[in-house]
C-alpha cells in the first residue's frame, strides 16, 4: 500500500470519527439540558416549592409508602392494609429510602426515583449511538415522563420502568439476563412478565422464559419463606372495582348524567365507581383483557421471524392491550408505557411510532385529568368526562394501531402458491417476502438484520 494510499485511509478513518463523535454530541448534550431541567421542576413539584392545583400528589410517597416501610422493616408485610396490593418484590423499592439513611423517607424516595429516571436516559442513550439506531426513543422518554408531572416521580412504577428498560434492551443478545430482569420486575408489579411475549422463538424463547420462571421461584420462595403475607396482595387485588380513570369507568360517567343510582368511593385505595352493574362492566373489563390474550397467543404462533425490533413493539403492544383493558388505569401507569414506546423507536424499523405519539399525548391529557382537573373527574361534570374520554380514547386508538401494525409486519400473508417467471415459486407473504414490501426486514434493504437469535 502506497503512503498516498495510507494517509488518505487514516484520514478517512478520522473524519468519520469525528463525524460520529459529533453526531454523538448532538444528541446527548441537548437531551441531558432538557432532561436535566425537567426533572428539576419535577423535583421542585415534590419538594413542593412549586404548588400545582389539584390533589397533593405526595400523600401516597409521605403516608402510604412511609407506613408500609415501617411495616416492612418489621419484617412482615402490611397484611392490615388492603392497599397493599403489589406482589412481594414491591418491598424493594418500598424499602429502598433505607439506602440513604440521612435523609428522611420522602426526599429518599424521590431522589431514587431521579437515579432510576437517569439510568433509564442512559441506557436509551447507548442503545441510540449504536449503528442502526436513532434518538427518536431518547426524546419519547425526555419530553413524555415531565409531561405526567409531578405524579411520576410520587410513585414507585418508574423504578420498575427501569428495570423493564434494562430487560428489553438486553434483548434476544443476552435472553438470560433479560429473562432474570423481567422476572424482578414482574415481581414489584407485574406487568414486567408481558415483556417475554415477543422473544423470538427457538434458544431466545427458551433460555429467557427458563431464566424467568427460575428468578420468579426462587425470589417468591425466598419472600414466602422469610416474610408472612408475601401473597396477601392477590386476594386483595381481586376484590377491586371499577376505577373512575379506566374505560369501564366512562360507562358509568356517561351513566351519571342519565341518572344511574351508583356512588364515587375511595376503596383499596383507588376512588371507584360502587353501585348497580359495576361488577359485570368489571367482568367485561376482564374479558376484554382475555381476549387480549387470545389475540397475543394467536399472533405469536402465526408470526414469522423477528427483526430486531419486534420484541419490543410486542412487549409495547402487549402491556399496552392490558392496561388499556384493565378495570384500573392509574395515572402512574403511563410510566410504564413511556419506557416501552421509547425502547421501541430506539430502532430504525420499529413500526411503533404513531403508539408512541399517541401515548405521549395521553400523558399530557392525564396530567390534566390528575391532579390538575381530578375534581372534575370524580364529580363527572362536562370538564371530567371529555377528559377521560380524550385520555382513554387515545390509548384505545394506541393499542389498537400498535396492534394492527404489529400484525401487519410480522404475520405473514396467505397468498396462492403461484409461481413467478422462471419457475420460481412465490414467497409466502406475496411478491415482496413476508411483510408484502420490497426489501422490508431483509438485511442490506434499509432495514436492520434479523435478530442473531430469530429462528
Amino acid at each position: 500500500m502506497s503512503e498516498h494510499t495510507t494517509a488518505h485511509a487514516v484520514t478517512a478513518d478520522r473524519t468519520a470519527t469525528w463525524s460520529a463523535r459529533g453526531a454523538a454530541l448532538s444528541l446527548v448534550v441537548p437531551a441531558l439540558v432538557v432532561w436535566a431541567a425537567t426533572r428539576a421542576l419535577l423535583l421542585l413539584c415534590v419538594f413542593k416549592v412549586l404548588t400545582l392545583p389539584g390533589a397533593d400528589v405526595t400523600a401516597d410517597v409521605s403516608g402510604i409508602y412511609h407506613g408500609w416501610y415501617e411495616v416492612l422493616r418489621t419484617g412482615g408485610f402490611p397484611l392490615s392494609d388492603v392497599t397493599w396490593q403489589y406482589p412481594p418484590g414491591a418491598a424493594l423499592a418500598i424499602l429502598s429510602p433505607a439506602l440513604l439513611p440521612f435523609l428522611g423517607y420522602a426526599p429518599a424516595f424521590y431522589l431514587l426515583t431521579l437515579v432510576a429516571d437517569a439510568l433509564v436516559l442512559v441506557l436509551l442513550l447507548r442503545t441510540a449511538l449504536r449503528p442502526g439506531r436513532r434518538p427518536a426513543g431518547v426524546w419519547v422518554w425526555v419530553a413524555g415522563v415531565p409531561l405526567l408531572g409531578p405524579t411520576a416521580y410520587a410513585r414507585y412504577d418508574l423504578m420498575v420502568t427501569a428495570v423493564a428498560v434494562a430487560a428489553l434492551l438486553a434483548g434476544a443478545a443476552r435472553p438470560r439476563t433479560m429473562g432474570a430482569l423481567a422476572a424482578l420486575g414482574a415481581l414489584m408489579k407485574v406487568w414486567p412478565a408481558l415483556l417475554l411475549a415477543g422473544v423470538p422463538r427457538g434458544r431466545a424463547t427458551r433460555v429467557s422464559w427458563t431464566a424467568f420462571a427460575a428468578t420468579a421461584a426462587g425470589l417468591l420462595l425466598l419472600a414466602g419463606v422469610t416474610m408472612p403475607g408475601a401473597f396477601a396482595f392477590l386476594t386483595f387485588q381481586r376484590e377491586r372495582g371499577t376505577e373512575v380513570e379506566s374505560l369501564g369507568g366512562l360507562v358509568f360517567q356517561v351513566a351519571r348524567q342519565l341518572g344511574w343510582q351508583g356512588q364515587v368511593l375511595l376503596t383499596y385505595g383507588s376512588v371507584e365507581f360502587v353501585g348497580p352493574y359495576v361488577h359485570l362492566v368489571s367482568a367485561v373489563a376482564l374479558g376484554l383483557t382475555a381476549a387480549a390474550f387470545g389475540w397475543l397467543l394467536i399472533w405469536r404462533l402465526r408470526a414469522g421471524e423477528a427483526a430486531a425490533a419486534t420484541p419490543c413493539d410486542a412487549a409495547f403492544t402487549t402491556v399496552l392491550l392490558f392496561t388499556t383493558t384493565s378495570r384500573v388505569i392509574s395515572p402512574q401507569y403511563l410510566v410504564w408505557l413511556l419506557g416501552l414506546g421509547a425502547v421501541c423507536l430506539v430502532f430504525r424499523t420499529s413500526r411503533m411510532a404513531v403508539p408512541a405519539l399517541l401515548v405521549v399525548a395521553a400523558t399530557g391529557v392525564t396530567f390534566l385529568e390528575f391532579p390538575l382537573g381530578f375534581d372534575h373527574v370524580v364529580a363527572g361534570d362536562a370538564t371530567g368526562l371529555a377528559l377521560m374520554f380524550l385520555r382513554n380514547g387515545l390509548l384505545v386508538a394506541a393499542a389498537l394501531t400498535a396492534a394492527r401494525l404489529l400484525w401487519r409486519h410480522t404475520v405473514p400473508r396467505r397468498a396462492s402458491r403461484t409461481s413467478r417467471p422462471g419457475g420460481r415459486e412465490a414467497a409466502p407473504g406475496g411478491p415482496d417476502g413476508p411483510t408484502g414490501r420490497a426489501g422490508e426486514g431483509e438485511p442490506g434493504a434499509g432495514s436492520e438484520p434479523l435478530s442473531p437469535a430469530a429462528p
